[in-house]
């Protein structure tokens, strides 16, 4: 047996708990949009070489390894016996997120080391938040308010990535580095309100007897089998688009416009198609949803690839595939994508267990960000996307493989 509970979990409606999960996602997706949307495009107008640019995608190594520290943040966050501590991890790693994000703001965007390192700290905070706020979901929304548990967190990356991506953008072309960035501090803070007025007081009291464990999880053949489906989506479907912004800007787009690209794309088509693509699981399920996600991306890139080749000099046709690559084709993947993986996590443990197939995913971007950068350096645009395009095409037998077909 996972967990006694001496009374439940929590007193918080389904509404409340989706409405303060929501904006926990929200503010870790902007500052995920900051950092690999966002601050390349800035750094790209600054004039910083697409190499050192492709360094931004070492962010990621938190997220990537953020498995090693999950079954201490479940422990911790699930005593033996007494309330669940989700709070006190939120607000710690929300205050050192904040810290940081004002540092970057004194630093600029020209100093890329300090930039790294602080960022560093930001994402090592907010990949344990979101440890506890992926294990706080499942432990307290009933089976069948799962499917607001996942539109929360692909529904808040999108409105975090429009907000990091797009708005922090505009203000950047508007008002400059440091108040686009503080900006984006104070939002966070503001984020994270709904979650300490509603379901972060009303935790009760349990005896728990199950003790999260990555043994535990290694153990079970799903897990061993959604590393493998993560490695093998991200690589063909997320690698590449480290390097849309900067190739963007070197179209002859500026940063505001290529903001409200970021914005638009992933306010509106990114949600539209994170809705479409639960639609299209439940009517196709998860296989088939996926294939088409890639065949989708697949084309883009090669249209990107095309357009660098041929000198195409209609910009609304290259923003319009911009906008459907990078919010609409991802949105639609993923949510399969991150379907199955519920289905995969142990209830026992989700903490850990989406916690893996979450560092896979950054594992992989991280290393295709990196690569990605000098391809794109040394080889050209054209060549990086016609690269990228037929890893897409590779990868649809094999992601056919490993996933679920109901």
């Amino acid at each position: 047996m996972a967990e006694t509970v001496v009374g439940e979990p929590t007193t918080a409606s389904p509404v409340a708990i989706f409405t303060a999960i929501s904006g926990l996602y929200v503010a870790q997706s902007v500052i995920g949009g900051i950092t690999w949307n966002g601050l390349p495009a800035v750094m790209r107008a600054e004039g910083l070489p697409l190499d050192r640019i492709g360094l931004l995608s070492l962010i990621i190594l938190p997220w990537a390894l953020k498995f090693l520290w999950s079954p201490a943040v479940e422990r911790f966050r699930l005593p033996p016996q007494g309330r669940n501590r989700t709070g006190t991890i939120i607000l710690v790693g929300g205050l050192i997120s904040v810290a940081g994000l004002f540092l970057v703001g004194m630093i600029g965007p020209a100093s890329l080391l300090p930039v790294l390192a602080c960022l560093t700290i930001v994402a090592f905070a907010a990949s344990t938040v979101d440890i506890a706020c992926d294990g706080f979901a499942v432990q307290n929304l009933a089976e069948e308010h799962h499917g607001w548990g996942n539109a929360a967190q692909v529904g808040g990356a999108y409105l975090g990535s429009a907000i990091g991506a797009g708005l922090f953008l505009v203000l950047v072309d508007a008002s400059g580095w440091r108040f686009a960035v503080w900006s984006m501090a104070l939002l966070l803070l503001l984020l994270g309100l709904p979650f300490f007025l509603g379901p972060a007081n009303r935790a009760k009291d349990a005896v728990r007897e199950h003790t999260p464990s990555l043994l535990a999880a290694w153990r079970r053949p799903e897990i061993r089998r959604g590393l493998l489906a993560a490695a093998i989506y991200v690589v063909a479907q997320k690698a590449s688009l480290a390097m849309v912004g900067p190739f963007l800007i070197d179209a002859g787009l500026d940063l505001a416009t290529v903001g409200l690209l970021n914005g638009v794309g992933s306010m509106f088509v990114g949600v539209a198609a994170a809705l479409a693509g639960g639609a299209l699981v439940r009517v196709f399920g998860v296989r088939k949803v996926l294939v088409l996600a890639l065949v989708l991306q697949a084309t883009a890139l090669f249209f990107f690839s095309v357009y660098d080749f041929q000198n195409i000099q209609s910009k609304m046709i290259l923003m319009i595939v911009a906008i459907a690559s990078s919010s609409g084709f991802m949105a639609l993947g993923f949510v399969a994508l991150y379907a199955q993986f519920m289905r995969w996590s142990d209830p026992r443990q989700a903490g850990v267990d989406f916690t893996l197939f979450q560092c896979m995913d950054a594992l992989v971007s991280m290393a295709g960000g990196v690569v990605a950068g000098f391809v794109a350096e040394y080889l050209g645009y054209g060549i990086f996307f016609v690269g990228a395009g037929l890893v897409a095409v590779a990868a649809i037998p094999a992601i056919a493989a490993v996933s679920d077909r109901q």
